[in-house]
């Protein structure tokens, strides 16, 4: 395990262990993130990076309250404690606390309970020439690596799933990192023309010049002919179905050109900006232990 990593929290939970760590990615940059273990008898395990979307953050996807307190059995929310659903299929889970969120957020933000500190961040970024997207990429690679140092992590054996803003932040690390060897693109993958052009994103979204690569599926055709899941809702509002059905197409026809057809799926369901997971989560475990 890597040396500069420091343990803050354990708890024993039905079926795993969560834990939480945290790490120096840059100066004046501390990234907490929690780690999910099943409970058994293997030793080495695939893993995961899953990332969250707009919310209260990591705790969502580990089914904890926003006050980090144990959650409740009632409505999971958008994120459906995703993270818990994929350790108890046995992969080892990791879920970074995305800068502008939960106890990443500004302090002006966490005494106004704001939701995001994404406005001022992503301002201060592009002030710097910059962008918080590039941050949060490099922030995801970075724990690719220390995910490498996890003695108990099969090294080939890396997954990653992004929901909504996570999505963006997952389509580019799978398009720049190889060892991510199965990605998961839930409500998210779409059009700029149909999404982020269409209507009022969060400023986080907007990366300056990135039209001149291409459209959103130029840059997602970079993950071929490695693993890829699309999911989305007919219904969603935030990335609407028409640049979903559009961005498939697309993508399909890479995998199709790049003899890789079998390593492509895609699922719309019934319903909104939410995770479903009702094909993903098996494909992820799938994809990962074969």
């Amino acid at each position: 395990m890597d040396p500069d990593l420091h343990k803050t929290e354990t708890k024993e939970c039905i079926g795993y262990t969560r834990e939480r760590f945290i790490f120096q990615a840059s100066e004046g940059l501390s990234v907490p993130f929690y780690v999910l273990t099943p409970h058994t008898t293997v030793h080495s395990f695939s893993s995961v990076l899953a990332l969250h979307g707009h919310g209260y953050g990591s705790r969502e996807l580990v089914g904890l309250n926003k006050d980090g307190t144990e959650g409740d059995e009632g409505e999971p929310g958008i994120h459906q404690q995703l993270a818990v659903q994929l350790v108890k299929k046995g992969l080892k889970v990791f879920v970074p606390e995305i800068l502008g969120f939960g106890d990443r957020r500004l302090s002006k933000d966490k005494q106004e309970d704001n939701s995001s500190s994404c406005f001022s961040l992503a301002a201060a970024f592009l002030m710097s020439g910059s962008t918080i997207a590039g941050m949060r990429v490099y922030e995801a690679r970075r724990l690719v690596d220390i995910m490498s140092t996890f003695s108990d992590v099969r090294q080939e054996k890396v997954g990653l799933v992004g929901f909504s803003g996570g999505g963006l932040i997952a389509g580019l690390v799978a398009a720049l990192d190889s060892r991510v060897q199965a990605t998961v693109l839930t409500g998210f993958a779409n059009t700029f023309k149909h999404s982020i052009l269409d209507r009022n994103h969060c400023v986080d979204n907007y990366i300056p010049d990135i039209l001149s690569i291409g459209e959103q599926p130029d840059i997602l055709r970079l993950i071929a002919p490695r693993k890829l899941f699309i999911e989305a809702g007919n219904e969603d509002r935030v990335f609407p179905i028409e640049g979903v059905e559009e961005a498939v197409s697309q993508l399909e026809a890479e995998y199709q050109k790049q003899g890789a057809m079998d390593h492509f799926k895609s699922d719309i369901f019934q319903g909104g900006h939410t995770i479903n997971g009702r094909l993903f989560v098996d494909w992820l475990k799938e994809a990962l232990d074969k």
